[in-house]
C-alpha cells in the first residue's frame, strides 16, 4: 500500500486522537508523521505501534500516577510524549484519551516516504531503506526527534512535527501481538503492525533485568 503525499491528506485532529489507545493505535497504521528540521523535512508512514493506558496498565509509565516526567501523557490528546531510554535512545508517543486521563500510543516503526536522503544521513548504519525507521529509537532518530520536542502539539498546523491521516490500512492487513520488551502485562496483544511491511521491528520478549515500563 502506497501512502498519499502529505499535501493530499488531512492533519489529524485532537478529537480523533482523544479515544482509547487501543482504537487509536490501529487507526494510526498508515498515517504519516512529518518532522521539519533545519536540514529539511522527513516523513514516515507508520507501520507498527503499541497501545498503553494508565493506572490499569502495569507496563505504562503512568501506572503509579502522575510525575514530572510523564505529565504530558495526562493530556490533552494529540501531543507528543518523548522519553529517553537505556541512556541512549529516544522513544516517541502520541497522547490519547480525554484531558486528565493518561494514555498513549508508542510509535515503533515506519517507512520513510519523504526525505530519504536526510534519513540516510541520520542513520548511516542502516543497510537498506526498510531499516531506516525500523524500531522506536530508529524512528525517532530519522525524524530528528529528541526530548526537547516533548509536549509538541501534533494537531497544530504550525507545529514542526505533524500527524496526517495518510492511507487507511485494511483490517485484513493488520496483525496484533504482545508488546515488545515489557515484563508485565505480557499477555496483552496491544502491539499492532502492517502485515508484510519490511520495516516492522523484530519481536523481543521482556525481562525483569532489562525491561522498563514503556509509554
Amino acid at each position: 500500500m502506497v501512502a498519499g503525499r502529505v499535501s493530499d491528506v488531512s492533519q489529524l485532529t485532537r478529537d480523533e486522537l482523544a479515544r482509547d489507545p487501543l482504537w487509536v493505535a490501529r487507526s494510526l497504521l498508515g498515517c504519516e508523521l512529518r518532522a521539519d528540521g533545519a536540514d529539511g523535512p522527513v516523513a514516515v508512514r507508520l507501520v507498527e505501534v503499541e497501545a498503553y493506558r494508565g493506572t490499569d496498565d502495569p507496563a505504562s509509565h503512568c501506572y503509579r500516577g502522575r510525575t514530572e516526567r510523564n505529565a504530558v501523557m495526562f493530556g490533552p490528546a494529540g501531543h507528543l510524549y518523548v522519553y529517553f531510554v537505556y541512556g541512549m535512545h529516544f522513544c516517541i508517543n502520541v497522547v490519547c484519551l480525554q484531558d486528565g486521563v493518561p494514555g498513549a500510543v508508542l510509535l515503533r516503526a515506519g517507512e520513510v516516504v519523504e526525505g530519504a536522503e536526510i534519513a540516510r544521513a541520520r542513520r548511516p548504519a542502516a543497510r537498506k531503506e526498510a531499516q531506516l525507521a525500523s524500531g522506536p529509537a530508529r524512528l525517532a532518530g530519522v525524524l530528528g526527534i529528541t526530548r526537547e520536542h516533548n509536549g509538541i502539539d501534533l494537531t497544530d498546523p504550525n507545529s514542526p512535527i505533524r500527524l496526517y491521516a495518510g492511507s487507511q490500512v485494511a483490517e485484513d492487513d493488520i496483525r496484533s501481538g504482545p508488546r515488545v520488551g515489557v515484563s508485565t502485562a505480557t499477555e496483552l496483544p496491544w502491539r499492532s503492525w502492517v502485515d508484510g511491511s519490511e520495516s516492522v521491528s523484530s519481536y523481543r520478549r521482556g525481562g525483569r533485568r532489562r525491561t522498563r515500563a514503556r509509554a
